[in-house]
């Protein structure tokens, strides 16, 4: 009966491919050989043959992979909180959301894409970052990236805290170049340091900034808002080239004609999107470490996200999802379900 339930949760994958248990990216482990385009792929198993709290814990049920060899793109667990400003939690983020995850199925009926009949995707599991050092986990995660993107894989992040961006964003720039970026925050993550520290969840824009890793005219930050220790936080931001949208410029309209112009100012060129779950209101995203009121709705970040079907998108995260401060799940949901929309998007994802 095991067999054949593994059979059914790996159905699809190559003659080379290979389901392995969730490990770390640092850890060794065997790689599966190239799909060739003709080959089956990955599908998230199906509630009517097996039941959603059977088999192992991944995004959406998927294959875990130890190597991206092979795959267009993959979720990605990074569990790393000790760059939190206040409360922490976020390093249970990437597993509580695999657990949610099990709702999701394989088509997206609203923006008629089938990610899973375009693209072979798996779960690389997590990256085996240091909790005591917050400067070695950056080199962990920068390394695990490098090897993620120089494999030509898409990937999609479950955080973590937003320190995280920063070595991810270095590891996309070797390999693209200054890319754009899509951040969606209550939060603007740019200040210099804190406590004497330059490195830490509301820094990882001005460090990138520093080296040169963002395409500053094609930077765009969206629903920030809350209380500041000036009267222009913005300040920063704009004089690098960075279009700012407060959340107030958001209320109680559809984002759709902000998205046609963001999508102007991208153009073709590399874009990450980065999306921290207190950009939206915590009425719906409570769990996260720094929520701020009146923020964006759910039906808004959907309008966001799927304005970026199109764009040359080269990365995703979902970052500040905190467990501990909703024991119900809904965040962690909410949060699953965007990086489905995520995946959605990327280039190649056929549309009907």
């Amino acid at each position: 009966m095991l067999r054949r339930i593994a059979s059914r949760c790996a159905r699809g994958l190559g003659a080379g491919g290979v389901a392995h248990p969730a490990v770390g990216l640092c850890h060794p482990g065997r790689s599966s050989s190239s799909r060739s385009s003709d080959a089956p792929r990955n599908q998230p198993p199906s509630s009517e043959f097996v039941a959603r709290p059977v088999g192992v814990c991944s995004m959406m049920r998927l294959p875990v992979q130890a190597s991206p060899e092979g795959l267009d793109a993959a979720f990605v667990g990074v569990p790393l909180d000790i760059g939190t400003s206040h409360r922490p939690g976020a390093r249970f983020g990437p597993r509580r959301i695999r657990e949610e995850s099990v709702m999701l199925r394989t088509a997206n009926p609203s923006t008629g894409a089938l990610p899973f009949q375009s693209l072979m995707v798996a779960d690389l599991g997590d990256v085996n970052v240091n909790l005591y050092n917050l400067l070695d986990s950056c080199r962990l995660i920068r390394e695990a990236y490098q090897k993620i993107v120089a494999a030509g894989c898409i990937p999609l992040t479950l955080g973590g805290d937003h320190t995280i961006t920063y070595p991810i964003l270095q590891a996309m720039a070797k390999k693209h170049g200054p890319v754009g970026l899509l951040h969606v925050d209550a939060h603007m993550d740019t200040a210099d340091k804190a406590l004497g520290e330059k490195l830490y969840h509301g820094t990882p824009f001005r460090r990138c900034v520093d080296e040169g890793l963002l395409d500053c005219k094609r930077v765009v930050q969206i629903g920030i808002r809350g209380s500041a220790m000036t009267l222009d936080p913005y300040r920063y931001s704009r004089s690098q080239g960075f279009r700012v949208v407060p959340a107030e410029d958001c209320w109680m309209k559809s984002l759709v004609p902000l998205m046609g112009e963001v999508r102007q100012q991208m153009g073709a060129k590399p874009i990450y999107i980065s999306f921290d779950i207190d950009g939206l209101d915590p009425a719906y995203a409570p769990g996260t470490g720094t929520p701020e009121t009146a923020g964006l709705t759910p039906s808004q970040a959907l309008e966001i996200i799927r304005g970026c079907q199109g764009l040359n998108v080269v990365g995703c995260d979902l970052v500040e999802v905190s467990p501990p401060y909703d024991p119900f799940g809904n965040t962690a949901l909410l949060a699953a379900n965007l990086l489905f929309e995520m995946l959605c998007a990327l280039p190649k994802v056929m549309v009907v």
